[in-house]
C-alpha cells in the first residue's frame, strides 16, 4: 500500500507532464499567436542566459583543445588539431554548454516567473476569465526557449572554433593554415543539422519542464524555490538522455 501511495505522485506528475506537453503543442498551431509575448520572452530568457553561455564555452574549448592538441602532439597529428576542435565544438561543446545553460538559467527563469504567478493566483485568474494559460503563457516561452537555445549553440560553436584556433595557434605552436583547413575535414552539414536539432529540442524539453513545474506549484515562496530546484534536475536529467539518443542517431545517418 505505501509502495503504491509512493508510486503515485510521479506516476501522476509524469501523466501531467506529458499532458501539458500534448496541450502545448497543439495549441502552437492555434491563433491568435502571442507574438509580443514571445519577443518578450526570447529577450528574456537570451538576456539571462548569452553572459553564462560565453564564460562556460571559454573554459569547456580550452579543455577541448588542450587535451587533443597533446594527443595529436604525442603521434605527430598536430596539423589535425583543426579537425578536432570543429568537431568537438559542433557536435559536443556546444549541445552540452547549451544543455548546462538553457537548463540551469533560462528554464530556472521561466519556472520562478511562472511560479510566482501561480502561487499569487494569477494563473487561476486567468482561468476563470475563459484565458487558457497554455496559450497565453506557455507556448510563448517554449518557443523563445526553443529559438534562443539555437543561438545559443550557435554561439557557443562559434566561440569554441575560434577558442580552439587561438589557443592552438598562439599557444600550442600549431600552423594557422593547417588549422582553418583542417576545419571542414570532419564537420560538414550533417554535423551542423544534427547540432541545431540538438539545441532545439534542448530548449523544447527546459521550456516544457520550466512550464509545468511553475504552473503546478502549490504553496508559498518555498514551494517556488523548490520547482526551481526540480526544474533543474529533471531538465538536466531529460537533456543528457536526449544528447545521447540525438547523438547515436545522428551518427547512424551521416555514417560516422
Amino acid at each position: 500500500m505505501r509502495l503504491k501511495a509512493a508510486l503515485a505522485a510521479p506516476v501522476t506528475s509524469t501523466g501531467g507532464f506529458f499532458e501539458m506537453s500534448w496541450d502545448t503543442l497543439r495549441c502552437m498551431f492555434t491563433r491568435p499567436f502571442q507574438a509580443r509575448e514571445f519577443v518578450e520572452q526570447a529577450w528574456f530568457v537570451a538576456r539571462v542566459s548569452t553572459l553564462p553561455a560565453v564564460l562556460v564555452a571559454v573554459p569547456f574549448t580550452v579543455l577541448v583543445s588542450f587535451t587533443l592538441n597533446i594527443l595529436l602532439r604525442e603521434i605527430g597529428a598536430a596539423d589535425l588539431s583543426g579537425a578536432g576542435a570543429a568537431l568537438g565544438a559542433v557536435t559536443q561543446v556546444g549541445p552540452i554548454v547549451t544543455v548546462l545553460i538553457v537548463a540551469g538559467a533560462g528554464a530556472t527563469a521561466i519556472c520562478a516567473d511562472l511560479g510566482s504567478r501561480t502561487i499569487r493566483e494569477e494563473i487561476d485568474a486567468m482561468r476563470v476569465l475563459g484565458i487558457d494559460p497554455i496559450e497565453r503563457l506557455a507556448v510563448p516561452r517554449v518557443l523563445a526557449s526553443m529559438v534562443v537555445a539555437i543561438l545559443l549553440n550557435g554561439l557557443v560553436c562559434t566561440i569554441g572554433i575560434a577558442g580552439g584556433y587561438v589557443f592552438s595557434v598562439f599557444l600550442q605552436g600549431v600552423n594557422p593554415g593547417a588549422f582553418a583547413d583542417g576545419i571542414t575535414l570532419l564537420t560538414g552539414s550533417g554535423e551542423f543539422v544534427i547540432a541545431i536539432v540538438k539545441a532545439g529540442a534542448f530548449g523544447v524539453i527546459a521550456g516544457l519542464v520550466a512550464c509545468y513545474r511553475g504552473l503546478t506549484v502549490r504553496g508559498g515562496a518555498k514551494a517556488v524555490g523548490e520547482a526551481v530546484n526540480e526544474t533543474v534536475v529533471y531538465a538536466f536529467m531529460a537533456l543528457f538522455v536526449v544528447n545521447i539518443v540525438i547523438t547515436a542517431v545522428g551518427i547512424k545517418l551521416t555514417g560516422g
